[in-house]
């Protein structure tokens, strides 16, 4: 492991300040010359906060001289994707429309951090509301965050910065949002740990909501013990998030090194193989065998149904919650909207009150049928993004990083997941893996997150920022009648394969709850 502050993961920071090894002050002073030096060219920051962490880190340093210490990420730097809310520090949300917005609390989980003794660095850039259609147009008011192990390529969204970021060695975690992969796609591209937790186990009070039943905050990490260790402070019961679960939350550090010998691991079949590229199914193949060769058993477990059926009713309920959320600001103010956010919310607008019930109904459906699998095993393995990060010179493919891939799946029934990084292509880009595990089953996600890492060996493998001399010149505009057709098109279309149950007393689940 490197003894350069800006490449410790965050638990071995958190030791070193603990112990007085690092001074906080060193440790936020390292970053910060590194956001400097490099962030011109990653894109990672909307809004460094300097001043801010400095000051904090001056505060933990007193505190931990003085005996008082708040736990392991006492002194330890974080920085957060930009729809989360910070108390008196501006919150763009990425977009024209926010350019001046300050909050007067911060997100509850962010609250959390801080009480913790964790410090806050700066707001990470993101889609547009943290959200999108999975298409970047480069058209919003701050530049697109870049790939830090190629900055030609993509980051996955819509926690761009956050990936990005921690990849990069200006954070040592960062908090994102998953709605339909916004962690897990990031830490996929940018080879770092992404969990998506239980829906309901951390809260999203004062992040800034783009699909009620979907959205699940979280962090991307470096190791699957920073993983573990940040879940810890932030997960627990908030009164205010309607959908918050009261369920005791567990150390998720005991057994994260217990291994998987005692497990069985389900290889998920029945996926499209035609979309998932040789590199990430060799990345899978590679990590079953590797838990194999620690002691757990295999077997085979077919999805209960299409993944079609998960993207199809996630492609409904999404945009329509979006739509719900957001209708002022569309109905009033979509001229300053990028054209991603812009296409989602107009197609929002126009899908029937009868198909959002009917994709609400097929995710229940959905969620009990994936659910089920939980009893023939422990844990399920399977790809999350199906092809490594792609260039940005290539849009389709962009499009394709964030639809073709197998996130919708415990989005939609709100299991736990969450992206492992598994090796590398020949292009030295990550691959990825995804681990799911049974409602509030982080604990064993997590020991297998740990077992893949320790297998691979990989974590001290950083990224050398190549490549930043690709132009990124935004989309021209596009004729808005003409859009907003082809638009309601597809969602017809949409709306015709979205598979509708028989059973007239199946009712629909309004906001999802395990």
């Amino acid at each position: 492991m490197s003894d350069d502050p800006c490449f410790l993961s965050a638990a071995e920071a958190g030791r070193r300040i603990a112990t007085r090894r690092l001074s906080s002050v060193d440790h936020v002073h390292a970053i910060f010359d590194r956001i400097d030096a490099i962030d011109g060219r990653v894109r990672a920051y909307i809004t460094p906060l300097r001043d801010h962490a400095m000051a904090a880190a001056r505060r933990a340093e007193a505190e931990i001289a003085t005996g008082l210490w708040r736990g392991p990420l006492h002194g330890v730097g974080f920085a957060v994707k930009d729809n989360y809310f910070t108390a008196g520090i501006r919150t763009t949300g990425g977009s024209r429309l926010m350019l001046d917005f300050v909050p007067d609390a911060s997100a509850h989980i962010i609250a959390r951090l801080e009480a913790a003794g964790a410090i806050l660095l700066g707001k990470l850039n993101t889609w547009e509301y943290g959200t999108g259609t999975g298409a970047v147009h480069h058209d919003l008011p701050f530049p697109v965050a870049r790939n830090p192990w190629d900055l030609d390529r993509f980051t996955g969204g819509s926690s761009t910065g956050s990936g990005a970021a921690v990849a990069a060695g200006i954070a040592p975690f960062a908090l994102g949002s998953d709605t339909g992969g916004s962690i897990r796609l990031p830490a996929a591209a940018n080879g770092l740990q992404g969990l998506k937790a239980t829906y309901g186990r951390t809260s999203r009070a004062g992040v800034l909501p783009n699909c009620w039943s979907l959205d699940v905050t979280g962090a991307l990490c470096w190791t699957a013990e920073d993983s573990a260790l940040v879940l810890n402070v932030v997960a627990g019961h908030d009164p205010g998030d309607a959908g918050s679960s009261t369920l005791p939350v567990p150390d998720y550090r005991d057994g994260l090194r217990a291994g998987v010998a005692s497990m069985t691991v389900g290889i998920v079949t029945g996926l499209p193989d035609s979309e998932i590229t040789p590199a990430i199914a060799a990345g899978v193949e590679a990590t079953a065998r590797l838990l194999e060769s620690r002691g757990a058993r295999l077997m085979e477990i077919p999805l209960p149904a299409p993944l079609a059926h998960y993207r199809r009713a996630a492609g409904i309920i999404n945009p329509a919650d979006s739509y719900s959320i957001h209708e002022a600001d569309f109905v009033e103010r979509a001229g300053m909207m990028g054209q991603a956010l812009r296409d989602k919310l107009t197609t929002g607008s126009m899908i029937r009150a009868g198909d959002v019930i009917a994709a609400h109904r097929l995710r229940r459906h959905l969620a009990r049928a994936t659910d089920a699998l939980f009893g023939l095993c422990d844990l399920l393995l399977l790809p999350g993004a199906y092809r490594t990060a792609p260039r940005f010179d290539d849009p389709a493919a962009v499009i394709a990083f964030t639809r073709e891939g197998a996130m919708n799946i415990a989005s939609l029934s709100g299991h736990p997941a969450m992206s492992v990084p598994c090796g590398f292509d020949a292009d030295g880009l990550p691959l990825n893996v995804q681990v799911m595990g049974p409602y509030f089953g982080e604990g064993r996600v997590l020991r297998a997150a740990q077992v893949i890492e320790d297998g691979l060996g990989e974590r001290d493998r950083r990224p050398t920022l190549r490549g930043g001399d690709l132009p990124l010149a935004p989309t021209p505009p596009v004729d808005r009648a003409a859009r907003e057709a082809e638009l309601a098109q597809a969602l017809a279309t949409a709306a015709a394969e979205l598979p509708r149950l028989d059973n007239k007393f199946a009712e629909p689940a309004g906001v999802f709850r395990p």
